[in-house]
């Protein structure tokens, strides 16, 4: 599949409808957001009326909304979730972002179905027969390699999304049961209290602490803006900034940045972006100045090295230097950066806690802090809250415009106003009238152009103007401006009309699964998706986790990152390394999980040890 002709999709977060706008404003191509119910992110939830009205905005820019309803279900929520479905469908969502299969066993309006991540899309034959199953898009594991996404390609024709930016799920995702395990709130309900960012004690299996607590299986975030054309050119045609939780500055930021990004390769290389418009977002992006927790590629290259975030599941920020001196009043820090009232600075203190402070005032080299407590000579300080970009996010000044051209020709009775978008997309206006020569040829055409432009609070931007006539005549001001307003309005309606729709929705076949057995990690909560995977072949199928199953004593977490890797402890690379064979964690509350190792696989098991 080469990429010639293929349309690129910048995909972005909306915890709300506003941040929604506001990602559409700044370059997004489509943006995901949380369903009223059944999403996995709970706390992430949005109204049907809020949807819409999101949808109908998105749409004015050939934008797409995809509703996230990516939970597994219990039997008594199905006919909910279809009825739910079928609002969004009413709504004008353009697809469903789904986890649980026992929704292809119902009825469902024709909208294309994505397989969520949740449904761990790891491999070329799970892929393959997801796209068999009726899915018009599969968003892939985060922990993928470039070369497993080009070996997936090669199986496949069915869209593939990645993700490129935001947070990682330490766990194969859909495959964690941890936060269940200890406390009954599961990620594939939209409930997990994320205990991977937690602080753990590393023990033997006598309970000897090895290693002091610290934050062993929270990761950095995920950043891949140097490498979207290799995935292009490995045939991703969605590119996903993680985020439905965070705020409208990290959502102007990050999606204004991967615009450029983006826009920078598919100038003059045979792509478009698969929406409509130009974004200007009235700052200059920067990725490392709102919230992140350091960067890593993850398995993007094959192998993994420093991707752990274990001193904070925080947002560090930048560093700025080491504290040179602590006065009465005042600090001062060896820093090249520009600081300023306002500016937010953290800093480890002696217990290894990240703390943090606001800077009063700057006078000179003297910078004073709200709080000294804590900050001593010598250590490190970062800046987490750089206050004059923050502000220009927080008025987000970001528009968005079509590109329209206008041509004004003269007909036997009169005028015609033609308007073409940059889709193709025409609408054309007569006037019938009295023609009268101008008398100041230059300054009539002037004025035809200067009024054509004014396009004002529109959807559109004037591109260009041509007067097509053998001689210029003179035409009023207001004749102008009605013309230019109809127009416009035949425009917009033309595009609506035109707008393109996406079909979709499962098929009913007898397609082998890759697996004949599922375990209670398949997460089958419901008798449909029982019913689904039967009709596919498997024949062994225990219930979800969910349904109750007691984890003492089971697998919680299966996961790439291996933490003996991170420490330059590898049992394969150093068989009598510093930590012995059986390690746990232990968090505050004192629950255990033993970690196993498949050196073969170069994966990691975390088992609930009570």
């Amino acid at each position: 599949m080469t990429a010639m002709g293929k349309k690129i999709e910048l995909l972005a977060p909306a915890g709300s409808c506003e941040i929604g706008r506001v990602a559409i404003n700044c370059g997004a191509d489509a943006v995901y957001i949380g369903a009223p119910r059944f999403s996995a992110r709970e706390a992430a939830g949005n109204t049907l009326a809020d949807i819409e009205n999101l949808c109908a905005y998105a749409h004015r820019y050939w934008a797409r909304v995809y509703a996230a309803v990516n939970t597994i279900l219990t039997d008594a929520e199905l006919e909910d979730a279809q009825r739910l479905i079928w609002r969004l469908y009413e709504a004008g969502v353009d697809a469903v972002i789904i986890q649980d299969p026992g929704l292809l066993e119902i009825d469902l309006p024709p909208l294309p179905l994505f397989a969520s991540t949740q449904m761990h899309n790891a491999t070329a034959a799970k892929v393959a027969f997801l796209e068999k199953a009726g899915f018009s898009r599969v968003i892939l594991a985060r922990e993928l390699s470039l070369q497993d996404i080009r070996t997936i390609r090669a199986g496949t024709q069915v869209e593939l999304e990645c993700f490129v930016h935001g947070a990682l799920c330490v766990s194969y995702s859909g495959q964690c049961s941890m936060s269940y395990a200890i406390g009954g709130r599961s990620g594939n309900r939209g409930q997990c209290a994320q205990p991977c960012r937690r602080r753990y004690r590393l023990q033997d299996s006598a309970g000897i602490t090895l290693r002091e607590a610290a934050h062993f299986l929270c990761l950095k975030d995920l950043n891949l803006s140097e490498d979207l054309q290799a995935l292009i050119d490995a045939g991703i045609t969605s590119f996903k900034i993680e985020g439905r939780l965070k705020d409208m500055t990290y959502v102007a930021n990050v999606v204004s940045s991967y615009r450029c990004r983006l826009d920078a390769l598919l100038d003059g290389a045979h792509l478009q972006k698969s929406s409509s418009g130009i974004a200007a977002p009235g700052f200059e992006p920067d990725l490392h100045k709102t919230f992140n927790r350091g960067y890593t590629r993850y398995f993007f290259s094959g192998t993994a090295s420093d991707c752990s975030s274990m001193e904070t599941p925080a947002f560090q920020g930048e560093l700025l230097g080491p504290v040179s001196r602590v006065a009465p009043g005042h600090i001062e820090i060896k820093t090249n950066k520009e600081l300023h009232n306002g500016d937010g600075i953290c800093f480890f203190d002696a217990r290894a806690q990240l703390q943090g402070t606001q800077i009063n005032t700057v006078q000179g080299r003297k910078i004073v802090p709200e709080k000294l407590a804590d900050i001593h000579p010598g250590m490190p300080v970062y800046r987490n809250y750089d206050h004059p970009f923050m502000q220009q996010l927080k008025k987000c000044p970001a528009r968005r415009h079509i590109i329209v051209r206008f041509c004004l020709a003269d007909t036997p009775d009169g005028f015609v106003l033609c308007a073409s978008d940059e889709d193709g997309i025409t609408a054309e206006v007569k006037l019938a009238v009295l023609k009268q020569p101008a008398e100041k040829q230059q300054q009539a055409a002037a004025t035809i152009e200067k009024q054509l432009a004014k396009l004002g609070d529109t959807d559109f931007t004037c591109g260009q103007v041509t007067i097509d006539m053998q001689q210029i005549y003179f035409l009023p001001v207001s004749a102008l401006n009605e013309l230019r307003r109809e127009v416009i309005a035949l425009l917009a309606s033309a595009r609506d009309r035109a707008r393109p729709i996406m079909r979709g929705g499962a098929m009913r076949n007898d397609a082998p699964y890759p697996e004949k057995c599922l375990s209670y990690r398949g997460n089958v909560l419901n008798q449909q998706a029982a019913s689904f995977y039967r009709r596919h072949g498997v024949e062994q199928i225990e219930p979800a986790a969910e349904s109750g199953l007691d984890l003492h004593g089971r697998c919680v977490m299966t996961t790439k990152y291996c933490l003996r890797h991170e420490l330059c402890c590898c049992l394969a690379k150093n068989p009598g390394g510093a930590l012995p064979e059986d390690i746990f964690l232990v968090d505050h509350e004192g629950s255990r999980f033993e970690l196993r190792f498949d050196c073969e696989s170069c994966v990691m098991e975390v088992y609930y040890a009570g």
